[in-house]
């Protein structure tokens, strides 16, 4: 089976996470700090702080911007659910934003067209969460243009640009949330990192993601039952806010230094199996295209096709499943967050037709590193046939 991504975990990886279980830490250790350090320098940015998802950054991000009850954050529709989830978790609210019809960003028009919309709802917009889909990024300086004009925090959701030039520098932001998930540039199994460049906030979202927990002495309150005899008592902690257990083992902490060794080999790789599928998936247009990639750098996350069912005679389950049956793995990335029962109920009907254009022809196909071009090829071949053409 061909899945449309997967891990690539090699003996080195194997290596550092077996001396790791040989070590005193198994939970928060020194290969902690040490992955955040590394993972800042990759990144451009002068803080990283690990957690262990994707979801877990996101939030902590919203947590960052100071996000809750009575606040909003416009979050394009075209993303996981996490995205918006993570801004409900604060107790605040989500805008839905609509997004290019063919590269499924959010870009200066619709980010514009949403904080308008919602002002007619009356609803303050406090923060915004700009989604780098597939690899591809959003243009982050004209979206941070807009967000200064009205007062926005930004954050990046760029779970997918993980490796990309400047993504994760927070020279447009204010915080980007990465995934090290299996299919992501990277693996740590599960995980996720926030950067940023403000120190408070790096500290702020270390304590929350550990329950909200303070030791060091100059951080306590209560100084009677901290101290005794002028000494702060060995076993005393505070929680000033509530937190969460968001952290990550040094466990995945060494997979994830092993891995951030690699991360420019691999998108080189994921480049040439993208470059190999544009060649070989041209004839097939229009009826079938690759998603456009644009000029910028591009972390090529997923390999994202638009398919034109209808002229194909077909319908996109029955296209899935008959790559399923060539043992081809394939994904829609995604179903408009804005649609999901829950949201729907709560903010009720709203069309953004970028988004339903843009995933009623979506799917991704398999792109990972350890594909060989033998694989490339027979992906090819049977998404040729499927459209009625030999390559």
């Amino acid at each position: 089976m061909l899945p449309y991504g997967r891990q690539t975990i090699e003996d080195d990886d194997l290596a550092a996470v077996a001396a790791a279980l040989r070590s005193d830490f198994l939970t928060t250790g020194p290969l902690v700090e040490e992955f955040e350090k590394q993972f800042a320098a990759a990144s451009g940015a002068a803080h990283a702080v690990a957690c262990n998802s994707g979801t877990a950054a996101l939030h902590l991000a919203a947590m960052g911007s100071r996000l809750g009850p009575g606040d909003t954050a416009i979050v394009p529709t075209l993303t996981f659910l996490a995205s918006a989830n993570a801004i409900r978790m604060t107790g605040a609210e989500v805008f839905f934003a609509d997004v290019d019809p063919d590269s499924g960003l959010l870009t200066e028009a619709t980010f514009e067209e949403a904080i308008a919309a919602a002002e007619k709802y009356r609803r303050a917009i406090k923060a915004a969460v700009p989604v780098h889909l597939n690899g591809r990024i959003c243009d982050m300086r004209s979206l941070a243009n807009i967000a200064k004009k009205h007062g926005i925090a930004l954050t990046e959701d760029a779970c997918h640009a993980l490796g990309v030039p400047s993504v994760g520098a927070n020279e447009y932001s204010d915080f980007a949330c990465f995934s090290t998930h299996p299919v992501k540039a990277i693996a740590t199994g599960e995980g996720g990192v926030v950067t940023t460049n403000d120190k408070a906030a790096a500290q702020r979202m270390r304590k929350l993601r550990s329950h909200g927990m303070v030791h060091a002495a100059e951080e306590l309150q209560q100084r009677d039952e901290g101290f005794e005899n002028g000494e702060k008592r060995p076993w005393y902690y505070e929680m000033p806010e509530i937190g969460w257990n968001y952290r990550m083992p040094d466990i995945l902490c060494a997979l994830g230094i092993s891995q951030l060794k690699k991360v420019d080999r691999f998108i080189k790789r994921r480049e040439e199996i993208a470059r190999l599928y544009d060649r070989l998936l041209a004839p097939l247009a229009p009826a079938l295209k690759p998603a456009p990639r644009g000029n910028d750098p591009h972390g090529l996350h997923l390999y994202a096709v638009l398919i034109d069912f209808e002229q194909l005679g077909t319908t996109r389950s029955k296209f899935m499943n008959a790559l399923r049956a060539a043992n081809i793995g394939t994904q829609v990335h995604y179903f408009p967050v804005h649609r999901q029962p829950y949201y729907r109920d709560r903010y009720g009907e709203r069309t953004l037709p970028g988004a339903d254009a843009y995933y009623s022809r979506c799917l991704s196909i398999p792109l990972y590193p350890s594909m060989t071009d033998e694989d490339v090829s027979f992906v090819a071949s049977t998404l040729s046939k499927l459209c009625g053409k030999e390559i």
